[in-house]
């Protein structure tokens, strides 16, 4: 859990770092778009190509993001297994019993499981190079077409900033209650998937009782600093795209597009 890479910011100078929120958050978008429309391994290697790039040009080191993925190292063998033994096929490689796993199932299973890598080092890249105001704002100008239906959009985009940011938040709080309990004498790392998921059950109710309390905590500092909402609020910094940003929202426009085409070659 301490692993997870989506909703940290990872503090440093790079051209990632620099562009415009709203840059990012389309760029996100498509990526991960454009990640479920593929169906071949062109489609996935110009897709992996362009978030090594994005990796490059942000200066995360390379460990974090592989660090990041060991959360989801489980549900990403669980779906691979799922298209493996279920996908269709005609081509059967091996048939014991009810197991069947054809050549269509194992081309599946590996593009699903790049198809999921993908999109959480993807969507970890927006949260890791942007500030959680800047990410407020970039979502607010994003969604401001929506006020014209009353669409509430500066609460929208606070909620879901608020979201992304408490992930790791409980992630870490949970690694202490484990430390904590283990000190006292608990084992977490004994029997079979059972007996290991049932106890963990004695963690989440002090997790929940500490996100309750950091949420009200959280409502209590906003009040303070006089937070009404989005009437009469103004910005300390206004976003201009500059023409690093056009550049910058052309490759992504191209990258999506050449990840799209690889579907009718």
């Amino acid at each position: 859990m301490t692993g997870i890479t989506v909703g940290r910011y990872y503090p440093t100078n790079s051209a990632m770092h620099r562009m415009d929120p709203r840059i990012k958050l389309i760029g996100t978008f498509m990526h991960i778009t454009t990640t479920l429309m593929a169906n071949n391994f062109w489609g996935y290697g110009v897709a992996a190509i362009y978030v090594l790039i994005l990796i490059k040009i942000s200066n995360v080191p390379a460990g974090l993001m592989i660090r990041g993925l060991r959360p989801i190292l489980y549900l990403l063998i669980f779906a691979m297994l799922l298209n493996l033994f279920l996908a269709p096929g005609e081509t059967i490689l091996v048939q014991q019993w009810f197991i069947t796993i054809t050549t269509e199932g194992v081309v599946f299973a590996i593009q699903m499981g790049l198809r999921l890598t993908l999109m959480i080092v993807g969507t970890s890249m927006l949260t890791l190079t942007t500030s959680p105001i800047k990410l407020t704002d970039g979502l607010e100008a994003l969604l401001r077409p929506l006020k014209l239906l009353k669409v509430p959009s500066h609460d929208i985009a606070m909620l879901m900033t608020i979201a992304l940011r408490f992930i790791p938040t409980l992630s870490d709080e949970m690694g202490k209650i484990m430390k904590a309990q283990t000190a006292r004498g608990a084992n977490f790392n004994s029997g079979g998937p059972i007996k290991r998921a049932r106890g963990l059950l004695p963690i989440l109710i002090p997790l929940f009782v500490s996100a309750f309390k950091r949420a009200d905590e959280l409502a209590t500092a906003m009040e303070s600093r006089c937070y009404r909402g989005d009437a009469g609020r103004t910005k300390m910094k206004e976003m201009k795209m500059t023409p690093s940003d056009w550049f910058a929202l052309g490759v992504i426009l191209l990258s999506a597009a050449a990840v799209a085409a690889t579907r009718y070659v």
